[in-house]
């Protein structure tokens, strides 16, 4: 999940009124927010998702969408994405998908 960093608040200037207006303060330096740490890929989850993916193998849409991107045609690339944009909500969802399919489709041709 693509979180960036936010850039800190420039410092104030003192003043009422402006850009950057406000009382001047010391900033303290806060200690990571646990909730930042979702989503996060540990080892153990990485494993879990790989032998789950290995027992239970592909969903019929994505199933479909690796054979769209079989066919290797720019056409055929593009209605992947809007095969994983349909089922699953967002076009950023739709772009990891076909991601992860290409990926899947390249290290099948890899592996023989």
């Amino acid at each position: 999940m693509g979180k960036t960093m936010k850039a800190g608040k420039p410092e104030s200037s003192g003043l009422a009124i402006g850009l950057n207006k406000g009382f001047i303060v010391t900033r303290r330096e806060m200690p990571q927010k646990p909730s930042h740490m979702k989503g996060r890929n540990s080892k153990r989850n990485m494993l879990v998702k790989e032998v789950i993916r290995e027992v239970v193998g592909y969903a019929p849409y994505e199933r479909r969408m690796l054979e769209l991107i079989k066919i290797g045609s720019a056409s055929t690339f593009k209605r992947s994405l809007k095969l994983a944009k349909r089922r699953l909500g967002t076009h950023k969802r739709g772009k990891k998908k076909r991601d992860e399919m290409s990926e899947a489709v390249s290290a099948m041709r890899r592996k023989g």
